[in-house]
């Protein structure tokens, strides 16, 4: 393993560190710990057990498990080398004792069409498969499906939740369970998932201005700093992740 690759390590492993302090922090200290595993090109970042398989985080209802998080980030270098970057993400709910998940907030890394950052809802509506079907017209995605004799379904469809560096992240999931389903949290569950919540967007942030430093400096000068490029610079690209869908 290379100095650059043991760096890389550390990172994942304190990225894993931070989301073992989140999940207990709302969920409570029976959470499972998240770990980090080189998988050479790759760290897969997950809760694992001995064997290096994924390991569902239980989310409990007065008391009784009702629902299991699968949560998994396999992590890289972004591409200057310099900070840990999220390859592919992987937050799914599912119901306890169901192997189809309710909901999968995905993320992947090089991904444009269908977007890089979306969800997946596994429900059914008939309005909603109709209008996929007509979508037959157009030659498009469902058409391929019914051409193997395939309907289209609901979970097919990816909404896009915000593009790459506006993306929800496990504590928006997090979030979304304790208000809508009343789960039970840990005391002080708030101030820690708040915590949590603005370090990410903090950080989302960072990469943002990154993708746009031109834009970035010129609302600065906006509201009264004082902003010189250096003379190593680069030119903004217009192809930068905070572009893409």
């Amino acid at each position: 393993m290379t100095a650059d690759d043991a760096t890389l390590d550390d990172r994942a492993t304190e990225f894993a560190d931070t989301l073992t302090a989140l999940t207990r922090g709302v969920l409570g200290e029976d959470s499972p710990q998240f770990s980090a595993h080189n998988a050479g090109n790759r760290i897969r970042v997950a809760p694992l057990a001995a064997d290096k398989r994924s390991m569902r985080i239980p989310v409990k209802i007065d008391g009784e498990r009702c629902l299991n998080l699968h949560v998994q980030h396999l992590c890289c270098w972004d591409g200057t080398k310099k900070y840990l970057a999220t390859d592919k993400a992987d937050v799914h709910v599912f119901f306890e004792g169901e192997s189809d998940p309710l909901l999968r907030f995905e993320y992947v890394r090089n991904s444009k069409n269908p977007p890089g950052a979306h969800l997946q809802v596994h429900a059914h509506r008939d309005e909603m498969a109709y209008l996929l079907r007509l979508a037959d017209k157009k030659k498009g995605r469902p058409a391929a499906q019914l051409r193997k004799g395939k309907l289209p379904r609901l979970s097919e469809m990816h909404l896009p939740v915000g593009g790459h560096r506006l993306r929800p992240a496990l504590e928006d999931v997090l979030l979304l369970l304790e208000r809508e389903f009343a789960i039970d949290v840990a005391p002080g569950w708030r101030d820690v998932l708040d915590e949590h919540l603005r370090t990410w967007r903090v950080l989302q942030l960072k990469a943002a201005v990154r993708d746009a430093h031109e834009e970035a400096a010129a609302t600065l000068r906006e509201i009264g700093y004082k902003v010189e490029a250096g003379p190593d610079v680069e030119p903004q690209r217009t192809d930068q992740r905070l572009y893409w869908p």
